[in-house]
Formats: structure tokens, sequence, C-alpha cells
């Protein structure tokens, strides 16, 4: 059985600012910014002045589509332009990584795939394997080294497993799974992403 290294699974994380700043962060940069309003020179119609501008004793309107009016243009809108990213450097984001899997393994909720078990590509067998390690019903990141086509294609119709490789383990996906399931493989290439350069 693979040991965890404590410099990953065994931090003393005394808050949480870190990773809620980035577990944010990787919101924010999935976020799009398609919406977009139309302005009042970007509305249909409009173009004829609604009354003549002296003498009628209401207020001068130029246009129809004037944002104060109804079926009008939108002020303030969005443009379809907006950056809603959220930059945060390389070692806070693998510190925020390191935090958050302290915090999984120290609700018991990290567990390693045996050296045994393989992948032969079949729902069937990957669905035997959460089954047998009493995993049937929870929320399963599974972080694997490589997303090979047998790995891809056995967990892609387990709708409570998401497949991740290990360099692109992320604090969104680690705080929301129920548990975090590495292989050997996978810890170590996470041990040499996370700490390799620290050595």
């Amino acid at each position: 059985m693979a040991t965890l290294n404590k410099d990953i699974f065994d931090l003393n994380v005394e808050n949480h600012e870190l990773v809620k700043l980035a577990y944010d962060a990787y919101l924010a940069n999935s976020r799009s910014s398609h919406a977009k309003t139309l302005k009042r020179g970007e509305v249909r119609g409009g173009g004829k002045k609604p009354w003549r501008q002296k003498g009628t004793g209401r207020a001068r309107f130029g246009s129809t589509r004037n944002p104060i009016w109804r079926h009008g243009g939108v002020a303030f809108g969005r443009t379809g332009n907006e950056n809603f990213t959220k930059k945060i450097s390389r070692s806070s984001k693998q510190l925020a990584v390191r935090q958050a899997l302290s915090m999984k393994n120290a609700d018991k909720a990290v567990l390693v795939f045996d050296k045994a078990v393989k992948m032969d590509g079949k729902t069937k067998t990957a669905a035997k394997v959460l089954r047998d390690m009493k995993l049937e019903g929870k929320n399963v990141l599974a972080v694997v080294a490589e997303k090979t086509p047998e790995v891809l294609r056995s967990t892609n119709n387990l709708p409570n497993v998401k497949l991740v490789r290990a360099t692109y383990l992320n604090v969104f996906d680690i705080m929301n799974a129920d548990v975090v399931v590495f292989s050997e493989d996978a810890l170590k290439v996470t041990e040499k992403w996370l700490i390799g350069e620290e050595k």
C-alpha cells in the first residue's frame, strides 16, 4: 500500500483563505462573457422623433429607444468583452491544492487504488472496483497519471466519477468530491508536480 507524503497530505491548514481564493479563481476563469445587451443605437427602430420638441408640455425626447423607455436600449449593460479572470501564482495554486488534499485526508477521504487494479475499458469493471471500495453513490474524483483509452472508456458512463490527470488537480474538483482516489502512478506524478521543485 502506498504511503501518502506528509508534505502534501498532512499540512496544518490554519485558515482556508488560500483555498477559497483558488476556488473562486477556478470559477472566475471558467466564466464566459457571451452576454451582450443592446445600447440605444443598436435597438431596432426609434428613428422617428416621438413628438415635436416644444409646445406639448411633455419632456423632450428624440427616440423611443431611450434607455428609460420600454423597449429602449440598456444603459451600462454587458458588452460581451468583460474579463472575469482572476490570476493566482503557480506556487499559491500548488499550495492551495496541497491544503485541500490535506483537508480531505484529515476527513479520511483520500484513498489509493490497489496496484493490482487494471481497467479493461469496461464500465462494469470500474463499477465493481468502486463497489469493492464501498464508494457507490459518492462523488469520486479519480486521479490518474495519464488518461488512457481504457480508463476513459471504463469511467465515462459512471455519473458520479470525474477523471482528472494528476497535473491538472485543482481545488474546485477536490473540495466538491466526497472521495479523492489516486492511482499509485498518479501519486508519484502529484509529488513531483507539487513538491518536486522544492527538493
